[in-house]
């Protein structure tokens, strides 16, 4: 018992997480249901995040400076975009057809690696990729369309998402000598940052709406995503530091379910064949990322 109960935690902080990840696109549907923009609402909710983070460090005496540390920035940036494609996306997308795109992540792991890190793709990796890529194009290729394109902005802001989850993690493995504290920081500002800039850039273009006034309805859903995600995003640090990663990766494919059955039981989603065969394709590519790092790991 003593040895399987830190490793139990663990996998429920994983999968806690995941659970967080696979149904905040309800909450997020409330909001815009009631006037508030998921670019606004995704500013909203990091912004308590990190404001509260960055009081605990300070009044802790933990909170450093990130000269020693300049790819914070370009974390601050990935991380921000990644959550503004997600959160925009599964908002205003289907919900099924959104976290599929966006688990495209570990094919675009391959490229991202290979010229972030400089790791050069192994075999398995570009049949990881291609088997990603192929599912896309299932998922992509619709009767009304001649070319497996995004054929919405769903579409474009998964993919984005996606693209952008991949360089985060690059990152994250890049900066794993900075300050853990630095990181979280990081990345919630950067939800923060990048939800505003994009925000005002889609008022100027005329693509997000002003919406409407600020309502104290919006404050119970807006409190229960912060709470979720500083809880997730603690689960995570929680069970990652207590499980080999190829575990962790294993366990947080558990999202693609948490949030193809929410969605489906509350009608924001549907199955056909199409989605099915690319997401299984797509899944699996993922299932080979996290068994070909446990067999090199071993």
């Amino acid at each position: 018992m003593g040895n399987t109960s830190p490793k139990s935690l663990a996998v429920a902080g994983l999968l806690f997480n995941a659970f967080v990840w696979g149904v905040c696109w309800w909450p997020f549907k409330q909001l815009e249901a009631q006037g508030l923009h998921p670019l606004w609402a995704t500013a909203l909710v990091y912004a308590f995040v990190f404001v509260s983070i960055a009081l605990w460090l300070w009044r802790s005496g933990q909170l450093q400076s990130w000269r020693g540390h300049p790819g914070l920035w370009l974390l601050l940036l990935a991380s921000g975009l990644t959550n503004v494609g997600f959160n925009w996306a599964v908002t205003v997308g289907d919900v099924v057809r959104v976290v599929l795109l966006f688990y495209l992540m570990p094919a675009w792991s391959v490229l991202v690696a290979w010229w972030l890190l400089g790791e050069k793709p192994t075999p398995m990796a570009l049949v990881r990729l291609v088997l990603a890529l192929a599912g896309l194009f299932i998922v992509l290729k619709t009767p009304e369309t001649p070319w497996p394109v995004p054929e919405s902005l769903a579409d474009g802001l998964a993919l984005m998402g996606g693209l952008t989850f991949a360089i985060t993690n690059a990152l994250l493995l890049k900066l794993k000598d900075s300050p853990s504290a630095s990181r979280t920081l990081a990345m919630f500002g950067g939800g923060a940052v990048m939800a505003t800039l994009a925000a005002i850039a889609g008022l100027a273009t005329g693509v997000v709406a002003i919406g409407a006034a600020p309502t104290w309805g919006w404050l119970p859903l807006v409190a229960l995503l912060s709470l979720s995600f500083l809880l997730g995003n603690l689960a995570l640090q929680y069970g990652a530091a207590r499980l080999a990663a190829h575990t962790t990766a294993l366990v947080m494919l558990s999202e693609v379910l948490f949030a193809s059955v929410s969605s489906v039981l509350l009608g924001a989603s549907s199955w056909d064949s199409r989605t099915l065969i690319g997401g299984a394709l797509i899944m699996l590519a993922a299932a080979l990322s996290v068994i070909g790092y446990s067999s090199k790991k071993g």
